[in-house]
C-alpha cells in the first residue's frame, strides 16, 4: 500500500480562543499556588524543637557537672574537665561566649563551688567552656545578691572560705532547716580551735558519698581530712545552693559543737560531748539494725 500525501487533506492547528487562554492561564496559576502551599503546610505542621536544658542540682561536685556537660553536648568524656582549666583565667559569662568576672584568686582556677546549681539553656554553638563560664557568672550574681562579701567580713572569714563553708553545709545538712545550725557548728569549732571532723570532706577526698567513716579514713593523708587537719579544706567540696550560702553567711546563734543525723529528719545538735556520744551510739545501733 502506497501512502500518497497528495491525497490527504491538510491538517488544521488548534488555536485556543481568548476565553480558552484565560482558562489555561488560571489553571497554571492554581497549580503553581498548590505547589507552593503544600511545602508551607508541611512546615507549619512540624512542631518547633524544644531547646535543650542542663539541670545542675544543689550539692553536685564539679566532676559530676563535667560529666553531665559532656553528655548534654555529646562530646567525649573528659572534654569539659579539660575546658575547666581555662574558666578561671577567662572569667564568667552572663550568656555563653561573653566575658565576665573571674574566679577568686584563692580558687587557683578551680571552679569547684562556683558552678552554680540551676537549669541552664543549651543553645546552638554552646561549648563546654562557655557553659562553665555561664555557671560561674551565675554564681557571682547570686553571691553578690546575698551580700556574701559583707557576710564574710562579719564572720571573720573570706568570701572564698564562706563558699567552702556553704559547700560543707550543703553536704552535711539533712534538711534545709538544719543548714543554719550546721554552719553555726563550723563557726563554733573555729572559735575553739577545734578540728571540723566532717565526714563530707573525707568523702570528697576519697571520691565517694557514704555515711560510714572508719578510723582508717580519719588517718588519710589529705588536705581534705578535717579530722587530722585544723581549719577548712583547701577548696569547696561541692557546688552549694542559695540556702546553704545563706546559712553560711547568717547562721543562727547557738552553742552547738556536735551533730549527728540519727534518722532521716532527726538531726541532733548539742554542745555536750557525752550527749553527742549517746546520739552517735543510737545512730550506729540503727544502722546495724537496718543492715547498714
Amino acid at each position: 500500500m502506497v501512502n500518497d500525501s497528495q491525497d490527504q487533506a491538510p491538517r488544521r492547528r488548534f488555536r485556543p480562543g481568548r476565553r480558552g487562554l484565560l482558562i489555561l492561564l488560571a489553571g497554571l496559576v492554581a497549580a503553581a499556588a498548590a505547589a507552593v502551599l503544600v511545602p508551607l503546610l508541611l512546615v507549619e505542621e512540624t512542631p518547633p524543637r524544644e531547646p535543650r536544658r542542663l539541670l545542675v542540682p544543689e550539692g553536685w561536685r564539679a566532676a559530676q557537672v563535667y560529666a553531665a556537660v559532656d553528655r548534654t553536648l555529646g562530646v567525649p568524656a573528659g572534654t569539659t574537665r579539660k575546658a575547666a582549666a581555662g574558666v578561671g583565667r577567662t572569667g564568667g559569662a552572663s550568656r555563653p561566649g561573653s566575658a565576665g568576672p573571674q574566679l577568686p584568686p584563692e580558687a587557683r582556677g578551680n571552679p569547684e563551688g562556683f558552678l552554680f546549681p540551676a537549669t541552664y539553656p543549651v543553645e546552638e554553638g554552646t561549648t563546654p567552656a562557655s557553659l562553665l563560664r555561664y555557671m560561674v557568672r551565675t554564681a557571682d550574681e547570686r553571691f553578690r545578691a546575698q551580700n556574701l562579701a559583707a557576710g564574710a567580713r562579719r564572720n571573720g572569714v573570706t568570701p572564698y572560705q564562706t563558699v567552702t563553708i556553704a559547700s560543707i553545709v550543703q553536704a552535711e545538712a539533712d534538711t534545709p532547716q538544719d543548714m543554719g545550725k550546721v554552719a553555726r557548728v563550723i563557726y563554733n569549732r573555729f572559735a575553739r580551735s577545734m578540728p571540723l571532723q566532717m565526714d563530707s570532706t573525707l568523702n570528697y577526698a576519697l571520691g565517694r558519698s557514704t555515711l560510714d567513716t572508719s578510723h582508717a579514713d580519719t588517718r588519710l593523708d589529705s588536705p581534705y581530712n578535717t579530722y587530722a587537719r585544723q581549719g577548712l579544706p583547701p577548696t569547696p567540696i561541692d557546688n552549694p545552693g542559695e540556702q546553704a550560702v545563706r546559712a553560711a553567711i547568717d547562721p543562727p546563734p547557738g552553742d552547738w559543737l556536735y551533730f549527728v543525723t540519727v534518722r532521716p529528719g532527726d538531726t541532733r545538735f548539742t554542745a555536750d560531748y557525752d550527749e553527742h556520744r549517746r546520739n552517735v551510739q543510737e545512730f550506729n545501733e540503727r544502722r546495724r539494725g537496718d543492715g547498714g
